[in-house]
C-alpha cells in the first residue's frame, strides 16, 4: 500500500509540474500567436479599410494588450474605430 500511495504522490507532483511548465510556455507564446493571426488578416483589412487604415488597425491588433483592449472597446461601442472605406457606387 505504501508503494502505491508514494507512486500516486509522485505522479501527481509530476503532473502539476508538467502543467505549470506548459502553462508558462503557452503564456509566452500567446502574444506571438496573436501577431501571426493579425499578419494573416492584413491583406483583407487593407482592402476594406485602405492602406493606412488597414495598416494601423492590423498594427494595433498585433500588440498583445492594446489589440485586446481596442477590440473590447469596439464590441462595447458597436462599431470600429477605423472605419471601412465607402463602397464604390454600383454601375
Amino acid at each position: 500500500m505504501l508503494c502505491t500511495t508514494a507512486g500516486m504522490a509522485l505522479t501527481n507532483r509530476l503532473m502539476r509540474w508538467g502543467g505549470a511548465r506548459a502553462s508558462r510556455r503557452l503564456s509566452r507564446e500567446l502574444p506571438v500567436i496573436g501577431a501571426v493571426v493579425a499578419l494573416a488578416t492584413i491583406g483583407a483589412t487593407m482592402r476594406r479599410k485602405g492602406f493606412f487604415g488597414g495598416l494601423l488597425d492590423t498594427g494595433l491588433n498585433a500588440l498583445p494588450f492594446v489589440g485586446a483592449a481596442k477590440n473590447a472597446a469596439e464590441i462595447v461601442r458597436g462599431r470600429d474605430f477605423i472605419r471601412d472605406r465607402p463602397a464604390p457606387p454600383a454601375a
